[in-house]
């Protein structure tokens, strides 16, 4: 196709850019394409907003398809989660005409130009704009909007009243109005037009919502118009740069009250989502803060609100209506319920009713001798809503019970199916930048978590019920006609408990029942079900089917009505009872055996739900839900936490949650994201110790680039490390100086560094006293992290892949243990590997390991000798003790002290005290300085009392060179001595603590100093941990970015505030905000609730100081180009250049990584067997054949690992890789066959990855994902995707522009074995062989494989030299190969190596392990006839597409060229 025709002054889209070929004649300037293009909705497309519609936008060309175009065009890359904003930053000059625009079009009629649809688009544009407030561009756009001015909408008596209020307001209102009698008229009107766009906007909403009738048929049009607007009204309200003065436009506007009263609302199926919206706009309308201030609001303040509205009603009342006097005289607590005030106003007319509201500017004053033109409901309504008592936030969440019922699991609007497509809008709340107050974080963080657990407990629910096959039996009852694991039909069911409520509550405190079940089933699902624990949570179902007995279950059909699902409701285990009906308790006694099949469990039922089933029962005559349960369901108990971790959110926000004031504001979003940075810190720390970060001066040096360093010792001998570096600390409010002198000295001596290198004291005499040391030469990056890590405030650092993160961590640690002895420091991450993997390393660094504790039950796969759990660090405790008491009794000996000294820790304290100190004291007094003369060198040894004590030590203990010298070494003697008597003096407590969970808690408050857990344990044991009085002063987090954003919140608060005030002092958090958010399985949560957002990746967006590590010691740096695009300039380590494995080439393969077109195989692409299940048989077959090409050439398979970006890939692949070469040792299996996402934070030398699709790019054009599958390889990445999808896809083209740049064939060189001398980029000297497509690839596999088996035979027949004439013992070894062949040829079968095209053609029914032929006869092995075709031996996975007919004939697959036969 030939090059498009420029534009006037623009570059137009190539061919390669542009991947639809309707969208190539667009560039050539063609009228009415744009409009073309936007009828036929070719939108998809997925560089015309960048490469066209954007890049030619001007006034000139604007047109209604244009603008429509470009809004759709952003909306759908909010909806597939891309950067969407990008391109109008780098050309935003005519940005404010664009967007003045699309106000105006909002607002249009919509009966004319634009219709309800395209309005809605347009709603949905604005809403991302109002989202995207931390983009300069949008924010310059939608401030006008939401800004003080926007006041000019409210009515003048309500606009008097607001400024009466607040008297600040009146002065800066008196300075807009002074400000726009300056403008031209014109610029006022297009200012007026702005500031009245939200009032207009909800104007033209309340009349749309009017239309909508009350039973006859509705457009779907009306119904998302109405939704949409909600959403936007809630987004404006849920944040408070846009809520501060919005939300009084928003109650003069009474929008509400015109909602509630709707049709739509009215309407049960049309308006059930529009009216869980307005639930929610209705929450944070009345949410408890301040909109002026930003303050929250207490229980105490809101109630003066309301009391103070009730008064001035009464008020009104009083003086103006005398029919009223009943009410205005009454108690507010008589009048504040709805009923009551229905019952005094309900009987006022409508003018009254009008002229009450106006008197309280609620409406315009009612002229004279005029009726009111509002309803009577209307006006009834306004004065009721505004002035009902309302509940509290908090008292409504303590009332809500925290298991889903039937109602929610199964409501698409608040919890959406698996396959949410992002198209319609959902009654959740979502995670922007910023939120309201802790309460409200709080809350929404509730919300979606509560709802995302319920989104897996659906799933679980249908998948046991429906194995169970619940059918009606013939007497109406229920019969189950099948089993399932994790559920067993309920034999009995009784409430044996329901406890009195605390004072002030009304629902019970506790809820007991008993569930018994009949355990008939296999034993090892007997022992599990016998294995729940107290808290484990379990669902009791009840199930009524209508479906006759054998009816079969289709699961794409409705599951509840298949079924005949009534009620869901959750209860929590207390435990199994015994014969005798006691509870079994938890412990380390073994359990009691318990005669026959049955089974009782006592569980706790939620309070709350009971309360209100119970309610329900009384008031309404409903069914008692409690005698009708059926089922009950167990869940694996990993992902079963869910009503911990709600508790857990629930109890922070009954207390008074005490974050540190230099994070208070950062957390939500608010003021300077750089205010807890440490240099704006007020304690920042002058003079640190880095211990042994550095390995010499030069390092140090160069890790402060631009400073000046003055080491404080001149003797180049002496600057050895560690080092103490004083750093000038400039406090952030300094006086304002007009000497440009003083201030060029000011910024001299903020680059200086005062450097003193210090000795670290002896330690003893024995080699394992010498401290374990650093041997990482940081470079000046990493060293920042660590200065930053251990400075007081918040440290964000941002770590590529491969550039040392867990190291700076590990050093961090250390730093801050020895800079700090009293401070301790809880480790928190996302993944036991990665707590793990820490651990490992923090052991070889200076850091006692009793001062070490794990928590959680990750500590199993520790890959290290010692334990390091609660139990793990009781018994070292013991055993140490044990050990020092040894050392003690050793020294009495050696002192001829008689007594037992080493019975306790407290013995040992005062023979320390009485007989140790005293005799060091006396030595001390002979040997040190008197007077002006040195003592002699020979006395230090001579007098020393401990000389028998460290005769195992190695010899001379002193040296007698110099006085100072072996006086240092007697003080480090000395030390060691001491050192035993205070870690006895530390473990006295196990001496008193008798039993092991007394003393695991003494380490964890008290012995333990670095404390490490994962975000989940956390979660699960605050309330544990803050009952012990667990106390910490920093946090580090790892993995940061994959954290939830509540799991990284709740880890600040383990600990109970001192004076009000969080001890807390440093938090580190470490991550990779371009690599894989945290895992949110519920595709609407993830995208629509912006959930898989980390705070991590929050604070980044929000603008918070980040360190940027930006040199990578991993892959070779042609692969770390493939994606070191996406970080700020990341380099390389020098050993990625320097060492052999980094320069040698990959043995067999022409180039480093390489992308391999795959076309479709026999006609099909990719394949969707199960509805998201992508396969691609293409490309399963090529990935194993080149890694059975590479096994074959030499290359280690554990060194290989195979990812794929689809579920249904992954088993396809494994499916091939257990067919061909699964159990054949010549080949083996791969390290390991997984996702992309699943191997984030793993890597591994040769990747070989599967990109799937070839209709549509995926979730690949998640940038994240991309960094991901691009940084897993250290030496070689082989892609195998379809490259005309791929290459066109915007956000991937800095990757795919550098893999196209290589050809699309694979390259290989068959005969260079492995390893290879060959350095990378140099030619081979071995012949090149390029591979054209996957069948080719396959028999040329097969060829080398049958080559290499003959060549294993010709050497066998060498290695037994048999003379030519002895026949027999001929016959005898030709017996021999042909058994040798067999199990070769058993192992081919089994590894169903592709044939040859010949092979296949002249295929025989043959059994598969026939071996009738021998290679006498045959001059080759017997296999091929034995072998079936490629076809015949694809696997089909999980209902996966069967593969296509067989190769049959020659031309079906291409053969391998003739040099490689």
């Amino acid at each position: 196709m030939a090059a498009p025709a420029q534009p006037k002054k623009i570059v137009a889209p190539t061919v390669s850019q542009i991947n639809a070929e309707f969208v190539t004649q667009v560039s050539s300037g063609e009228s009415g394409v744009i409009e073309d293009i936007y009828e036929k909705e070719i939108v998809k497309s997925s560089q015309y907003l960048e490469n066209y519609l954007w890049m030619n936008y001007s006034p000139e060309v604007s047109s209604k398809a244009y603008l429509m175009s470009i809004c759709c065009m952003v909306n759908e890359k909010f909806r597939e989660n891309v950067p969407a904003w990008e391109i109008f930053k780098k050309k935003p000059d005519h940005f404010p005409f664009f967007f003045k625009h699309i106000l105006k079009a909002a607002l249009a009629e919509t009966d004319g130009e634009f219709s309800l649809h395209e309005q809605t688009v347009l709603l949905l544009f604005l809403d991302h704009c109002f989202n995207s407030l931390e983009v300069d561009l949008i924010r310059s756009q939608v401030q006008q909007l939401i800004s003080l001015p926007m006041w000019m909408g409210l009515q003048p008596a309500r606009l008097e009243l607001e400024l009466k209020k607040t008297p600040k307001l009146r002065k800066f209102w008196n300075l807009i109005k002074k400000n726009d009698e300056k403008m031209d008229p014109e610029a006022r009107e297009q200012a007026y037009q702005e500031r009245r766009f939200l009032s207009q906007l909800i104007q033209k909403f309340i009349s749309v919502l009017k239309s909508v009738p009350l039973s006859e048929p509705v457009t779907m049009d009306k119904v998302h118009y109405c939704e949409r607007f909600i959403e936007l009204m809630i987004d404006l309200e849920a944040l408070l740069p846009t809520r501060r003065w919005f939300n009084t436009i928003l109650d003069d506007s009474h929008l509400l009250v015109h909602c509630y009263l709707s049709n739509l609302v009215r309407r049960e199926e049309d308006g059930h989502l529009f009216s869980q919206l307005l639930d929610m706009l209705k929450f944070y309308t009345g949410f408890e803060i301040n909109d002026q201030t930003g303050n929250a609001l207490t229980e105490n303040e809101m109630t003066t609100i309301h009391y103070d509205r009730i008064t001035s009603l009464q008020r009104a009342a009083f003086a103006h209506f005398p029919e009223l006097y009943d009410f205005a005289l009454s108690n507010v607590a008589e009048v504040d319920t709805r009923e009551s005030l229905v019952k005094f106003f309900g009987p006022l007319s409508s003018n009254t009713l009008h002229q009450v509201a106006s008197y309280l500017c609620l409406l315009p004053t009612l002229p004279k001798n005029e009726d009111t033109t509002f309803d009577k409901e209307f006006l009834l309504e306004l004065l009721v809503s505004r002035h009902e008592r309302r509940i509290s936030q908090i008292q409504q969440l303590n009332q809500m019970p925290l298991y889903p019922t039937e109602k929610i699991i199964w409501d698409e609007n608040i919890v959406p199916t698996e396959y949410y497509s992002g198209e319609g809008c959902l009654a959740l709340p979502k995670l922007n930048l910023q939120f309201l107050t802790l309460h409200d974080y709080l809350l929404r963080n509730f919300n979606l978590f509560r709802l995302e657990s319920t989104y897996e407990i659906r799933q679980d629910i249908e998948d046991s019920v429906s194995r169970m096959k619940p059918w009606q039996s013939e007497y109406g009852g229920v019969v189950f006609g099948g089993w399932a694991r994790m559920a067993q039909p309920i034999v009995a069911f009784t409430v044996v408990e329901v406890a009195k409520p605390n004072i002030g509550e009304n629902w019970p405190t506790r809820v007991r029942a008993d569930v018994t079940i009949n355990l008939n089933v296999r034993d090892h699902i007997k022992d599990e079900w016998e294995g729940l624990r107290k808290h484990d949570v379990c669902f009791l179902i009840t199930v009524r089917p209508t479906k006759p007995y054998g009816t079969k279950f289709d699961r794409r059909r409705p599951f509840i009505e298949q079924v005949g699902l009534v009620y869901v409701r959750g209860c929590e285990i207390q435990g199994m009872l015994d014969d005798k009906g006691r509870v079994i308790e938890d412990g380390p006694e073994p359990r009691p055996n318990l005669r026959g099949e049955s089974r009782t469990f006592r569980v706790f039922l939620d309070p709350n739900q009971y309360q209100q089933d119970m309610t329900n029962t009384i008031q309404n005559g409903a069914e008692d839900v409690y005698e009708t349960f059926n089922i009950i369901m167990r869940r694996k108990p990993k992902e079963n936490n869910f009503k911990a971790v709600l508790e857990t959110i629930r109890n922070l926000m009954n207390t008074d949650c005490v974050v540190p004031d230099w994070l208070h504001d950062i957390i939500l979003g608010y003021g300077d994201p750089s205010s807890a940075h440490y240099s704006k810190m007020p304690n920042q720390i002058a003079t640190l110790d880095f211990n042994d970060t550095f390995l010499s001066i030069e390092h140090l040096k160069a890790s402060f680039p631009g400073h000046n360093v003055k080491v404080t010792v001149e003797d180049p001998a002496l600057q050895i490390p560690p080092f103490r570096i004083t750093f000038p600390v400039r406090s952030g409010k300094g006086k304002k100086r007009k000497d440009a002198d003083v201030e060029d000295e000011d910024t001299e001596e903020a680059k200086t560094l005062t450097v003193e290198p210090h000795v670290i004291p002896n330690r003893g005499p024995y080699p394992y006293n010498q401290p374990k040391r650093n041997t990482i030469q940081f470079t000046h990056t990493q060293i920042e992290a660590i200065r930053a890590g251990m400075q007081p405030g918040l440290t964000m650092v941002v770590g590529p892949p491969g550039t040392g993160k867990t190291d700076v961590a590990v050093q961090i640690i250390s730093n801050i243990y020895h800079n700090f002895p009293e401070q301790r420091t809880l480790i928190v991450t996302h993944s036991n590997q990665a707590l793990n993997q820490l651990f490992e390393k923090i052991m070889a660094l200076d850091i006692d390991e009793r001062h070490l504790l794990r928590l959680g039950h990750g500590e199993e796969e520790l890959e290290t000798e010692k334990d390091f759990s609660r139990y793990g660090r009781v018994n070292y405790v013991l055993a140490r003790r044990i050990e020092l008491l040894e050392e003690v009794k050793r020294l009495q000996k050696s002192l001829g002290v008689p007594g037992d000294a080493s019975y306790t820790c407290e013995t040992a304290g005062y023979f320390f005290l009485y007989q140790v100190m005293s005799r060091w004291e006396e030595y001390i007094s002979k040997v040190k300085n008197k007077g002006s003369t040195l003592p002699d060198v020979t006395e230090v040894s001579t007098f020393f009392p401990f000389h028998e004590y460290f005769a195992n030590a190695p010899q001379p203990i002193f040296k007698g060179r110099s006085y100072e010298e072996d006086m240092e070494i007697a003080e480090g003697c000395f030390r060691h001595i001491k050192k035993i008597f205070t870690q006895l003096e530390e473990f006295r407590a196990s001496e008193l603590l008798r039993s092991g969970l007394d003393r695991s808690k003494y380490l964890l408050v008290k012995e333990a100093k670095i404390i490490a857990m994962t975000c989940t344990h956390a979660a699960l044991k605050r309330h544990d941990l803050v009952k012990l009085g667990f106390k910490y002063d920093n946090i580090l987090m790892e993995e940061a970015a994959q954290i939830l954003e509540i799991e990284t919140f709740i880890p600040l608060l383990l600990q109970n505030p001192q004076d009000g005030f969080s001890r807390l002092k440093r938090w580190i958090m470490i991550g990779d905000h371009h690599q894989l958010p945290p895992v949110i399985k519920n595709m609407a949560f993830q995208k629509y609730s912006n959930m898989e957002q980390s705070l991590f990746t929050r604070f980044v967006r929000v603008g918070v100081p980040t360190v940027d590590l930006d040199a990578q010691g991993r892959a070779r740096a042609s692969l770390c180009n493939l994606y070191n695009w996406r970080y700020k300039n990341l380099g390389n380590l020098p050993h990625v250049q320097l060492l052999p494995e980094f320069s040698t080439a990959n043995a067999g393969l022409l180039y480093d990584f390489q992308l391999i077109n795959v076309e479709d195989f026999q006609g099909v692409g990719e394949s969707e067997p199960n509805p998201y299940f992508y396969q691609n048989l293409g490309e399963a077959e090529y990935v194993v054949a080149l890694f059975m090409y590479m096994c074959l050439l030499g290359y280690p398979a554990d060194k290989i690992s195979i990812l794929t970006t689809y579920n249904g890939q992954k088993h396809l692949i494994r499916d091939i890789i257990n067919r061909r070469c699964g159990n054949n040792p010549l080949i083996g299996r791969p390290n390991k066959v997984t996702t992309v996402d699943r191997f984030q934070g793993q890597q591994n030398d040769y990747i070989l990855l599967s990109l799937v699709r070839t209709r549509a790019v995926g979730h690949l054009r998640d940038v994240r994902r991309l960094v991901v599958a691009m940084s897993r390889a250290r030496l070689g990445l082989y892609i195998f995707a379809r490259v005309s999808l791929f290459q066109n896809c915007f956000e991937l083209t800095p990757a795919f522009s550098q893999l196209t740049a290589r050809p699309l064939h694979l390259h290989i060189i068959p005969t260079e074995p492995f390893p290879t001398a060959r350095k990378n980029g140099e030619r081979p000297s071995h012949e090149v062989q390029i591979i054209k497509n996957m069948p080719q690839m396959a028999n040329f596999v097969y060829n080398m494989y049958m080559h290499l088996i003959q060549t294993t035979h010709h050497y066998h027949q060498t290695l037994l030299q048999l003379p030519p004439a002895m026949v027999e013992e001929g016959e005898e070894v030709q017996n021999q190969e042909t058994e040798l062949e067999t199990e070769e040829e058993a192992m081919t079968v089994q590894a169903d190596i592709i044939p040859s095209p010949t092979e296949t053609s002249c295929r025989q029914e043959t059994p598969a392990f026939q071996t009738d032929t021998t290679p006498s006869e045959t001059g080759a092995t017997s296999t091929p006839e034995a072998i079936p075709a490629l076809s015949e031996t694809t696997p089909t996975v999980a209902g996966a597409v069967s593969a296509p007919a067989e190769a049959n004939t020659p031309q079906d697959a291409t053969s391998a060229p003739e040099e490689t036969k």
